[in-house]
């Protein structure tokens, strides 16, 4: 029975189902232990001088933090090269996204993205009422003429992640360019760069190589994956003042916390060392995805922290006997299987198992 009169939207809609943990899939499959590779986590911690302002810090959580994160605007400011007013902070890159959704979506207004893409998208969708324009991937990575032929009079918002999540895929900018210009100037088109740090090659920089031409352009960013701080939600926005200004009107109070806020400051600082780890994670990414194709299976570049293997049908049943063996991966029904790269231990042992199960399969 449900209480109350929900709105029929949500009342329809499916939640976020976040990556299941190692503990729910060890109790559910009896196992001592299991691991997870399911939600694209950092597998290190912060690096030290991170982790050591957060401790300092961690006294005075009695008090809010500063609702506008100015000093962390500030800082984001000088780091990318553009002036504040551009700079807009939320609880994640995913707290900004339901933000643009919500200052910028009335019920009925289309949103267009391509898919499978990140499964926020459709829940911000729901809850906003927006009419969600699916467009279909094409060799696992964007059709962005497709994309541009999908904008209607009715469209509001473009979503773009680049990377792709879960297909790791990526797009240039001369790409989006192109896309920008067949764009009416007031639909927004938001670049989710949630992986950017991942990226190894050169894609170029829509903050600067797009936005002083296109001002409908919103680029977010996250701390969460190459900083490791996803258990503290620090996101921020670079965008035309104006929208910044409307994400701030929808701002919940306090959704970047203190501690979020001192943390990123100094990951800021320490980011010569955090590099170093972003560094060891595409290593370990790019000799999973050698290993992967040595033992015959066909996957996509992977610009990300994860590797995605196209399985189709075949994808949950397999996802379930990896998980069995004390692995927990995120599957797609019918599409495939994401896996996350963790430390070299947990890549090898999720190869072995990958191995042991496409073995008994075959």
């Amino acid at each position: 029975m449900t209480v109350g009169r929900p709105r029929a939207s949500v009342a329809a809609m499916a939640s976020y189902r976040p990556g299941k943990s190692a503990t729910q899939a060890a109790d559910e499959h009896g196992l001592v232990e299991a691991m997870k590779l399911a939600s694209n986590e950092n597998p290190y911690p912060p690096v030290l001088p991170i982790v050591e302002a957060v401790v300092e810090a961690a006294g005075d959580v009695n008090r809010y933090g500063d609702h506008r994160a100015t000093a962390l605007r500030a800082a984001l400011a000088d780091w990318l090269k553009v002036d504040a007013e551009r700079i807009g902070c939320g609880c994640g890159s995913v707290g900004l996204l339901q933000q643009l959704f919500l200052a910028y979506i009335d019920p009925g207004d289309e949103v267009v993205y391509p898919w499978p893409s990140f499964e926020a998208y459709p829940v911000d969708a729901a809850i906003t009422a927006a009419t969600a324009v699916t467009v279909p991937l094409v060799d696992q990575t964007f059709d962005l003429d497709a994309v541009a032929e999908a904008v209607t009079a009715r469209t509001k918002l473009v979503v773009l992640a680049n990377p792709n999540n879960p297909t790791g895929t990526v797009v240039h900018v001369r790409d989006v360019r192109s896309l920008l210009e067949r764009v009416p100037e007031d639909v927004l088109v938001v670049v989710d760069e949630a992986y950017r740090e991942f990226v190894t090659i050169d894609l170029g920089y829509p903050i600067h190589d797009l936005q002083p031409q296109y001002p409908n352009v919103v680029v977010l960013r996250t701390f969460s994956k190459a900083y490791g701080l996803a258990g503290l939600r620090t996101g921020y926005a670079v965008a035309d003042p104006s929208v910044v200004g409307q994400l701030d009107k929808v701002l919940i109070p306090f959704a970047v916390n203190h501690l979020a806020q001192v943390a990123s400051l100094a990951a800021i600082a320490a980011d010569v060392e955090v590099r170093e780890v972003i560094g060891r994670l595409t290593t370990e990414r790019d000799r999973v995805v050698a290993a992967l194709r040595s033992d015959g299976w066909g996957l996509p570049d992977a610009m990300a922290n994860f590797v995605w293997l196209p399985m189709g049908d075949r994808s949950e049943a397999i996802s379930r006997e990896i998980e069995q063996r004390g692995v927990v991966v995120r599957p797609f029904p019918g599409l495939g299987i994401r896996i996350t790269i963790g430390t070299p231990a947990e890549n090898d042992r999720f190869l072995a198992v990958l191995a042991k199960v496409a073995g008994a399969r075959r």
